[in-house]
Protein backbone atom coordinates (compact mmCIF):
# COMPACT_ATOMS: atom_id res chain seq x y z
CA UNK A 1 0.00 0.00 0.00
CA UNK A 2 1.10 3.55 -0.70
CA UNK A 3 0.01 6.96 0.47
CA UNK A 4 -0.14 10.14 -1.57
CA UNK A 5 1.17 13.54 -0.47
CA UNK A 6 0.91 16.81 -2.39
CA UNK A 7 2.01 19.56 0.01
CA UNK A 8 5.60 20.81 -0.10
CA UNK A 9 5.31 21.77 3.56
CA UNK A 10 4.56 18.22 4.69
CA UNK A 11 6.90 17.26 7.58
CA UNK A 12 8.36 14.40 5.52
CA UNK A 13 9.62 16.81 2.86
CA UNK A 14 10.88 19.32 5.43
CA UNK A 15 12.86 16.45 6.95
CA UNK A 16 14.06 15.36 3.50
CA UNK A 17 15.37 18.82 2.60
CA UNK A 18 17.29 19.00 5.87
CA UNK A 19 18.87 15.61 5.17
CA UNK A 20 19.92 16.85 1.73
CA UNK A 21 21.49 20.06 2.97
CA UNK A 22 22.95 19.42 6.43
CA UNK A 23 25.60 16.91 7.46
CA UNK A 24 25.02 17.76 11.12
CA UNK A 25 21.32 17.02 10.72
CA UNK A 26 22.11 13.68 9.07
CA UNK A 27 24.39 12.80 11.97
CA UNK A 28 21.86 13.99 14.54
CA UNK A 29 18.97 11.97 13.07
CA UNK A 30 21.19 9.08 11.92
CA UNK A 31 19.46 9.15 8.53
CA UNK A 32 20.43 9.98 4.96
CA UNK A 33 18.74 10.10 1.58
CA UNK A 34 19.62 9.33 -2.03
CA UNK A 35 18.07 9.92 -5.42
CA UNK A 36 17.56 7.59 -8.37
CA UNK A 37 16.08 4.30 -9.53
CA UNK A 38 19.39 2.43 -9.81
CA UNK A 39 20.50 3.45 -6.33
CA UNK A 40 17.12 2.39 -4.96
CA UNK A 41 17.69 -1.03 -6.50
CA UNK A 42 21.06 -1.23 -4.76
CA UNK A 43 19.48 -0.26 -1.44
CA UNK A 44 16.76 -2.88 -1.82
CA UNK A 45 19.31 -5.56 -2.60
CA UNK A 46 22.06 -4.70 -0.14
CA UNK A 47 21.08 -2.17 2.51
CA UNK A 48 18.90 -3.15 5.48
CA UNK A 49 18.31 0.45 6.62
CA UNK A 50 15.92 1.50 3.82
CA UNK A 51 12.75 2.85 5.42
CA UNK A 52 10.95 5.33 3.12
CA UNK A 53 10.57 5.69 -0.65
CA UNK A 54 9.14 8.81 -2.29
CA UNK A 55 8.19 8.23 -5.95
CA UNK A 56 6.34 10.02 -8.72
CA UNK A 57 2.82 8.93 -9.52
CA UNK A 58 2.83 6.01 -11.93
CA UNK A 59 6.58 5.31 -11.76
CA UNK A 60 7.24 1.56 -11.83
CA UNK A 61 9.26 0.42 -8.83
CA UNK A 62 10.92 -2.85 -7.87
CA UNK A 63 9.32 -4.78 -5.03
CA UNK A 64 10.05 -3.02 -1.75
CA UNK A 65 10.99 -4.86 1.44
CA UNK A 66 8.22 -5.39 3.95
CA UNK A 67 7.70 -2.41 6.23
CA UNK A 68 9.16 0.22 3.87
CA UNK A 69 6.92 3.28 3.59
CA UNK A 70 5.93 4.22 0.03
CA UNK A 71 4.82 7.78 -0.69
CA UNK A 72 3.55 8.84 -4.11
CA UNK A 73 3.83 12.47 -5.22
CA UNK A 74 3.01 14.49 -8.35
CA UNK A 75 5.92 15.18 -10.70
CA UNK A 76 5.86 18.90 -9.87
CA UNK A 77 6.49 18.10 -6.21
CA UNK A 78 9.33 15.73 -7.08
CA UNK A 79 10.93 18.55 -9.07
CA UNK A 80 10.88 20.75 -5.97
CA UNK A 81 12.31 18.20 -3.52
CA UNK A 82 14.96 16.57 -5.71
CA UNK A 83 18.41 18.16 -5.93
CA UNK A 84 18.99 16.68 -9.39
CA UNK A 85 18.52 18.80 -12.50
CA UNK A 86 16.66 15.95 -14.14
CA UNK A 87 15.07 13.90 -11.33
CA UNK A 88 14.58 10.22 -12.00
CA UNK A 89 11.36 10.25 -10.05
CA UNK A 90 12.35 8.55 -6.82
CA UNK A 91 14.08 9.57 -3.57
CA UNK A 92 14.61 7.19 -0.70
CA UNK A 93 15.53 7.56 2.96
CA UNK A 94 17.69 5.23 5.02
CA UNK A 95 18.87 4.83 8.57
CA UNK A 96 22.63 5.17 8.91
CA UNK A 97 24.48 1.99 9.80
CA UNK A 98 25.55 1.37 13.36
CA UNK A 99 29.16 2.37 13.93
CA UNK A 100 31.35 -0.70 14.26
CA UNK A 101 34.67 -0.98 16.12
CA UNK A 102 37.59 0.30 14.08
CA UNK A 103 39.33 -2.40 12.07
CA UNK A 104 42.49 -1.69 10.04
CA UNK A 105 44.73 -4.32 8.49
CA UNK A 106 47.58 -4.35 5.98
CA UNK A 107 46.04 -3.58 2.62
CA UNK A 108 43.61 -1.00 4.04
CA UNK A 109 43.24 2.46 2.52
CA UNK A 110 43.10 5.48 4.83
CA UNK A 111 41.59 8.62 3.32
CA UNK A 112 42.88 11.85 4.78
CA UNK A 113 40.90 15.02 4.09
CA UNK A 114 39.25 13.95 0.81
CA UNK A 115 36.78 16.82 0.72
CA UNK A 116 35.30 16.52 -2.76
CA UNK A 117 32.18 14.27 -2.66
CA UNK A 118 32.77 13.15 -6.24
CA UNK A 119 36.33 12.03 -5.50
CA UNK A 120 35.30 10.35 -2.26
CA UNK A 121 32.42 8.51 -3.91
CA UNK A 122 34.65 7.34 -6.76
CA UNK A 123 37.29 6.07 -4.32
CA UNK A 124 34.67 4.18 -2.30
CA UNK A 125 33.27 2.68 -5.50
CA UNK A 126 36.73 1.46 -6.48
CA UNK A 127 37.46 0.16 -2.98
CA UNK A 128 34.22 -1.81 -3.05
CA UNK A 129 35.05 -3.26 -6.47
CA UNK A 130 38.55 -4.35 -5.42
CA UNK A 131 37.61 -5.50 -1.93
CA UNK A 132 39.75 -2.92 -0.15
CA UNK A 133 38.87 -1.76 3.37
CA UNK A 134 38.46 2.05 3.37
CA UNK A 135 38.80 4.21 6.49
CA UNK A 136 37.88 7.91 6.47
CA UNK A 137 39.95 10.22 8.64
CA UNK A 138 39.37 13.87 9.60
CA UNK A 139 38.20 16.33 7.00
CA UNK A 140 36.67 13.89 4.53
CA UNK A 141 33.36 14.64 2.84
CA UNK A 142 30.30 12.93 4.28
CA UNK A 143 30.13 9.39 2.86
CA UNK A 144 26.35 9.55 3.28
CA UNK A 145 25.86 12.91 1.56
CA UNK A 146 23.77 12.70 -1.61
CA UNK A 147 26.63 13.57 -3.96
CA UNK A 148 28.94 11.00 -2.40
CA UNK A 149 26.33 8.24 -2.47
CA UNK A 150 25.61 9.03 -6.12
CA UNK A 151 29.30 9.11 -7.09
CA UNK A 152 29.87 5.82 -5.31
CA UNK A 153 27.18 4.22 -7.50
CA UNK A 154 25.75 2.61 -4.39
CA UNK A 155 29.05 1.34 -2.97
CA UNK A 156 28.28 2.87 0.43
CA UNK A 157 25.07 0.84 0.46
CA UNK A 158 26.97 -2.38 -0.21
CA UNK A 159 30.08 -1.82 1.92
CA UNK A 160 29.89 0.86 4.59
CA UNK A 161 33.18 2.75 5.09
CA UNK A 162 34.66 3.26 8.54
CA UNK A 163 35.33 6.70 10.02
CA UNK A 164 37.76 7.65 12.80
CA UNK A 165 39.87 10.64 13.76
CA UNK A 166 43.60 10.72 13.12
CA UNK A 167 44.59 10.02 16.72
CA UNK A 168 42.33 6.96 16.89
CA UNK A 169 43.75 5.59 13.63
CA UNK A 170 47.34 6.11 14.72
CA UNK A 171 46.70 4.54 18.12
CA UNK A 172 45.04 1.51 16.53
CA UNK A 173 47.89 0.98 14.09
CA UNK A 174 50.48 1.30 16.87
CA UNK A 175 48.65 -1.11 19.18
CA UNK A 176 48.12 -3.69 16.43
CA UNK A 177 51.54 -3.38 14.73
CA UNK A 178 50.05 -2.13 11.48
CA UNK A 179 52.69 -0.29 9.46
CA UNK A 180 51.63 2.89 7.71
CA UNK A 181 52.71 4.13 4.30
CA UNK A 182 51.86 7.51 2.84
CA UNK A 183 51.71 8.82 -0.70
CA UNK A 184 54.09 11.76 -0.69
CA UNK A 185 56.44 13.50 -3.07
CA UNK A 186 59.70 13.26 -1.16
CA UNK A 187 63.31 12.40 -1.93
CA UNK A 188 63.05 9.08 -0.12
CA UNK A 189 59.73 8.01 -1.66
CA UNK A 190 59.74 4.51 -3.14
CA UNK A 191 58.22 3.55 -6.46
CA UNK A 192 54.77 2.11 -5.75
CA UNK A 193 55.43 -0.79 -8.12
CA UNK A 194 58.28 -2.17 -6.00
CA UNK A 195 57.15 -1.11 -2.52
CA UNK A 196 54.68 -3.95 -1.85
CA UNK A 197 51.91 -1.58 -0.69
CA UNK A 198 49.71 -4.50 0.36
CA UNK A 199 51.95 -4.87 3.43
CA UNK A 200 50.86 -1.46 4.71
CA UNK A 201 47.81 0.59 5.54
CA UNK A 202 48.26 3.30 2.91
CA UNK A 203 47.22 6.92 3.48
CA UNK A 204 45.95 9.00 0.55
CA UNK A 205 45.70 12.76 1.09
CA UNK A 206 43.71 15.47 -0.63
CA UNK A 207 44.97 17.05 -3.83
CA UNK A 208 45.30 20.48 -2.23
CA UNK A 209 46.79 19.65 1.16
CA UNK A 210 48.33 16.21 0.74
CA UNK A 211 48.77 13.88 3.71
CA UNK A 212 48.79 15.59 7.09
CA UNK A 213 51.99 15.74 9.13
CA UNK A 214 50.83 13.32 11.84
CA UNK A 215 50.52 10.50 9.33
CA UNK A 216 53.81 11.35 7.62
CA UNK A 217 55.67 11.34 10.94
CA UNK A 218 54.31 7.90 11.82
CA UNK A 219 54.75 6.30 8.40
CA UNK A 220 57.25 3.52 7.79
CA UNK A 221 57.45 4.30 4.10
CA UNK A 222 56.73 7.06 1.59
CA UNK A 223 55.27 5.95 -1.73
CA UNK A 224 55.22 7.65 -5.10
CA UNK A 225 53.33 6.82 -8.27
CA UNK A 226 55.83 7.14 -11.14
CA UNK A 227 54.82 9.84 -13.62
CA UNK A 228 56.40 11.81 -16.42
CA UNK A 229 58.52 14.72 -15.12
CA UNK A 230 56.11 17.30 -16.52
CA UNK A 231 53.31 16.09 -14.19
CA UNK A 232 53.31 16.88 -10.47
CA UNK A 233 50.21 15.10 -9.22
CA UNK A 234 47.15 13.03 -10.01
CA UNK A 235 43.50 13.42 -9.15
CA UNK A 236 43.00 11.89 -5.68
CA UNK A 237 40.51 9.31 -6.94
CA UNK A 238 42.84 8.23 -9.74
CA UNK A 239 45.81 7.99 -7.38
CA UNK A 240 43.75 5.95 -4.92
CA UNK A 241 42.67 3.57 -7.68
CA UNK A 242 46.28 2.97 -8.73
CA UNK A 243 47.36 2.37 -5.12
CA UNK A 244 44.50 -0.06 -4.51
CA UNK A 245 45.25 -1.95 -7.72
CA UNK A 246 48.87 -2.38 -6.64
CA UNK A 247 47.73 -3.44 -3.17
CA UNK A 248 45.58 -6.20 -4.60
CA UNK A 249 48.12 -7.22 -7.22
Amino acid sequence: MSERLTSRSNPLFVHLRKLQSSRSYRNETRQFCADGVKLLGEAIRWYPGLHTVVACDGLALPALPEGVRLVRVPESLMQSISTMRAPQGVIFLCHMPEKKPLCIAPGSLILDGIQDPGNLGTILRTADALGVNAVLSDGCADPFGEKTVRASMGAVLRTQPQSADTEEILAYCAENAIDLAVTALSNDAEDLRTAEPGRYAVVIGSEGQGVRTAFIQNAKKNLVIPMTPRCESLNAAVAAAIVMWEMRR
